[in-house]
């Protein structure tokens, strides 16, 4: 059965970074042909995918976010992580990791996700 759980600071300043860490079990993400996501929902709003990275360490991005989000990987972890840059209030949401979602939204397992709150 694979597991996956987020791990990030729950506060952010406007203009400020944000870090989140997937951490996976049950799976290795170097597995053949799996990829590894990143989707948030802020409050009211739908699932929005912000990104993927592949088993081969291959990333892929929802344009709306490309400029200023990094998907990457620490193998001997197990983990993979998203960084996005000039937060704004309107990246308040619960972030969500997830099996799959490349190329097609077919997702697998979720973790429970983490909120993250853009305040000054």
């Amino acid at each position: 059965q694979v597991q996956l759980q987020e791990s990030g600071p729950g506060l952010v300043k406007p203009s400020q970074m944000v870090s989140l860490t997937c951490t996976v079990s049950g799976e290795s993400i170097t597995s053949n042909y799996y990829f590894w996501s990143w989707i948030r929902q802020p409050p009211g709003k739908g699932l929005e995918w912000m990104g993927a990275i592949g088993f081969a360490g291959d990333t892929y991005y929802n344009p709306s976010l490309k400029s200023r989000t990094s998907i990457s990987r620490d193998t001997s972890k197990n983990q993979f992580s998203l960084q996005m840059g000039s937060v704004t209030t309107e990246d308040t949401a619960v972030y969500y990791c997830a099996q799959g979602g490349w190329p097609k939204a077919d997702f697998g397992s979720w973790g429970q996700g983490t909120k993250v709150t853009v305040s000054s």
